[in-house]
């Protein structure tokens, strides 16, 4: 096929791709008379619309050039739902228009944001983005959309869906008016007609052939299964297809981590897609999925919108989806390009209802059954052994090996090992109960002709809370009739209709009483049940206008009245014929009765009771004033020293403190009042019986201070107590190796006021009573 109505560079990529042919969507958008005009093309997942657009807005960005030019503001913007989808599409365009020197830039969340500012600022032609990213980049004013031509939405029914509605009206608001808008989506729901509305300029409606039926290319299978082998069943289905790649939807992110578990111990190749992975997390995911290193993965349908995996042959869903649209987004998985897939339905008997209701909206067709059993595919694992390519490649350097394993346990035993080598290395099928599949629904039957009958009339209605359940068994007690023999029951508003077979009409007695007064008369011909008209539009009084938002005027240049209806416009205000504040009369001071007053007799007003004196008290009014006298100067009053204390003038110089008088505690070495500030053990004099002249009395210079000789031996010091023989250990690091003093022991001399006491003799192993025993605590 020949690419005359595209631009070259973009012809040229094409052709470098593989393309010899253009999909049903890529030629419905080139079609005569479409350049340059708003589109809303509907296509089916996986038809090639990412390459389609990007052929649609080619005459924009290229503008008849065949190279383009450094851009510093960007020429169009693609905006994706999906971070994978912003990645993918990114990277068709790349190659795309990589012969046009086209710069490509992704604005998506998850991503370093300084990045993408950088490559903003480097200029790019065509940028691609999720909705969140693209909004905070606008905000910041790092994305100019001031000389954008044009604007394409991919997938634009699922950001709707991920409530994307709002970052979309705020993105095109900020773009120009005369832009190109194209819009691509699975399906076209109300929301989007009206979003193409709002922001699109005579939109062209393009449906892309083929979308009557949807995912030709897809089988879709029903397995029934009972809730104990839901698991069970998909993993045989896993097995059965042995799909190069394969998702597995579930609802909830607990569902994902619960089945992520079970089939990792199964020994499946398995990744899992959540929204609580980060964005480096789900790359890695999807990287392993094409290189083979995970053959399964497990996805919620937030998580998997817009992934395109390559081999992807089968899509199971765990749970089912809630609506039609999302089964054909999770179906369109696969089956892309015109590739075979299978959706499979995993249903149990409580789901059969809703399996056939999302079916119907979708407008498919499914083939009910039973999941694969065991035996189904260890047969299929059998013919999958005999089958594979091995048998037939070139093994010669393998052949040694082979021969040596032959001899030494025969070729029985080899091709034994084999088979169990194979079988080892899949995941053993389980064996599941077959239950009968449901019957599809029945269509609903068509209503026969009731034949001759005549109409009754009871005599309650809505307003008695009358309902055709319970008027049905009244009306067959009372005429002794079946349900078969009454046709229509038609409830009003106060009062009903029932059709009767004329066959047994005259069963029923004209003003027969039900019960509770319900009478049943006849009629003479058929009830008027034609709803009762409404009053002209006209006639009805005109709605009361919305309160006005704007600020009240002031008090004086308000109007004297506010008119309430057409009506009223000309009628004069009402004169206000109260009188002003100043001349109102003042009312009389009405005193409360006293409730402690006998009678309810009022008391007299406060102004006429008798003022009485106090005592000898003359009234208030009768007090004379009382003379006011000046106060004089006060004379000042002379110094008078305190006791013996002379005047301030007459101080002689401050004397010399007197000696500080300690508290006198144990610690300090002596009795109170012994002139010693501090007074420690270790501050003592020889004997401990003198302070220390530094620290009491008049202080004396440091070379006249006495030297103190040691007062504790410590083996340290270098001598021990009289007449022991000085320390013959080796001297420690940096001693002195001068002759040590020698040791006063603490019983040498002893505190003021305490006798001396006596030299301790020495203790002897053998002589225990000299040994000191504590005394023992009174009881008590």
């Amino acid at each position: 096929m020949s690419f005359d109505a595209i631009a070259a560079p973009l012809a040229a990529a094409l052709a470098a791709k593989g393309y010899e042919k253009l999909t049903s969507v890529q030629t419905a958008v080139l079609e005569e008379g479409l350049v340059g005009r708003d589109l809303l093309v509907s296509a089916q997942t996986g038809s090639g619309k990412t390459v389609a657009f990007g052929l649609a807005i080619a005459p924009e960005i290229l503008a008849g050039q065949d190279k383009l030019l450094f851009a510093d503001v960007p020429l169009a913007l693609i905006i994706a739902p999906t971070r994978e989808l912003a990645q993918q599409v990114a990277a068709e365009l790349s190659w795309l228009y990589g012969p046009a020197g086209a710069q490509i830039a992704t604005c998506v969340g998850g991503m370093d944001y300084r990045t993408e500012k950088r490559a903003l600022e480097r200029g790019a032609h065509i940028v691609v983005g999720t909705p969140g990213r693209l909004r905070d980049h606008i905000e910041r004013r790092s994305l100019d959309l001031s000389a954008l031509r044009a604007v394409a939405l991919d997938e634009a029914d699922e950001m709707l869906d991920m409530g994307f509605q709002e970052d979309l009206e705020f993105i095109l608001s900020q773009a120009p008016e005369e832009r190109r808008t194209l819009m691509f989506s699975a399906t076209v729901p109300k929301d989007i007609e009206a979003l193409a509305k709002t922001y699109q300029r005579n939109a062209v409606r393009v449906q892309a052939q083929g979308e009557a039926r949807q995912h030709g290319d897809i089988e879709y299978r029903g397995l029934s299964v009972a809730v104990r082998d839901k698991e069970h069943a998909i993993f045989n289905t896993l097995r059965y297809y042995e799909a190069r790649t394969a998702i597995v939807f579930a609802k909830t992110r607990a569902a994902v981590n619960h089945l992520f578990a079970r089939m990792t111990n199964r020994g499946f190749k398995v990744v899992a897609l959540s929204g609580e992975l980060t964005q480096g997390e789900r790359m890695h995911a999807l990287q392993a999925l094409r290189d083979g290193r995970a053959r399964v993965c497990i996805a919620t349908d937030v998580a998997a919108r817009g992934i395109d995996l390559p081999g992807l042959d089968l899509v199971i869903h765990a749970d089912l989806p809630s609506n039609s649209e999302t089964l054909l987004h999770r179906s369109g998985r696969t089956g892309r390009a015109g590739q075979k897939g299978v959706s499979a339905l995993i249903v149990t008997p409580a789901e059969f209802r809703k399996a056939h209701r999302l079916l119907q909206g979708a407008k498919v067709v499914a083939e009910w059954g039973n999941p694969p059993n065991a035996d189904d595919i260890s047969a299929l694992d059998d013919e999958r052994l005999l089958a594979d390519p091995s048998f037939a490649a070139d093994v010669s350097e393998h052949l040694a090996m082979g021969a040596r394993l032959i001899e030494r346990f025969g070729a029985e035993q080899v091709a034994g090992a084999l088979v169990k080598i194979w079988r080892d290395g899949r995941s053993a099928p389980e064996v599941i109960d077959e239950i009968a599949a449901p019957a599809a629904p029945s269509a609903p039957r068509e209503r026969a002709a009731f034949g001759p009958s005549v109409w009754f009339r009871l005599s309650v209605g809505h307003t008695g809370r009358a309902e055709a359940r319970w008027l049905l068994p009244k009306i067959c007690d009372a005429g002794g009739i079946t349900k078969n023999e009454i046709g229509a029951i038609r409830v009003q508003q106060d009062e009903s209709f029932v059709q009767i077979a004329a066959a047994v009409a005259d069963k029923i007695i004209d003003g027969t009483v039900l019960e509770n007064g319900v009478t049943l008369s006849r009629m003479a011909g058929e009830p008027s049940l034609d709803r009762p008209e409404r009053s002209p539009r006209a006639e009805r009084p005109a709605p009361r206008a919305p309160r006005s938002t704007a600020p009240r005027a002031p008090r004086s240049e308000a109007p004297d009245h506010a008119p309430r209806g057409s009506e009223w416009a000309d009628r004069a205000p009402r004169p206000d014929t109260r009188p002003e504040r100043a001349e109102r009369p003042k009312p009389a001071y009405q005193p409360k009765p006293s409730r402690y007053v006998e009678d309810d007799v009022a008391p007299a007003p406060r102004a006429e009771r008798p003022s009485a004196p106090r005592g000898d008290k003359p009234a208030y009014a009768e007090r004379a004033a009382k003379p006011y006298a000046e106060r004089g100067e006060r004379p000042a009053k002379p110094y008078t020293p305190r006791g013996d204390k002379p005047a301030y003038g007459d101080r002689a110089e401050r004397p010399a403190k007197a000696p500080y008088k300690s508290t006198g505690f144990r610690s300090h070495g002596g009795p109170a009042g012994e002139g010693r500030a501090t007074g420690f053990k270790s501050h003592k004099a020889e004997g401990g019986s003198a302070p220390r002249a530094s620290f009491g009395g008049d202080r004396a210079e440091r070379s006249e201070r006495p030297a103190k000789p040691r007062t504790e031996g410590f083996k340290s010091h270098g001598a021990k107590a009289d007449g022991a023989k000085p320390y013959a250990g080796k001297p420690r690091a940096g001693a002195s190796t001068s002759e040590a003093k020698p040791f006063r022991a603490k019983s040498a001399g002893a505190a003021p006021g305490k006798p001396a006491r006596a030299p301790r003799p020495a203790a002897n192993a053998s002589d225990t009573s000299r040994r000191f025993t504590p005394p023992k605590k009174p009881k008590g």
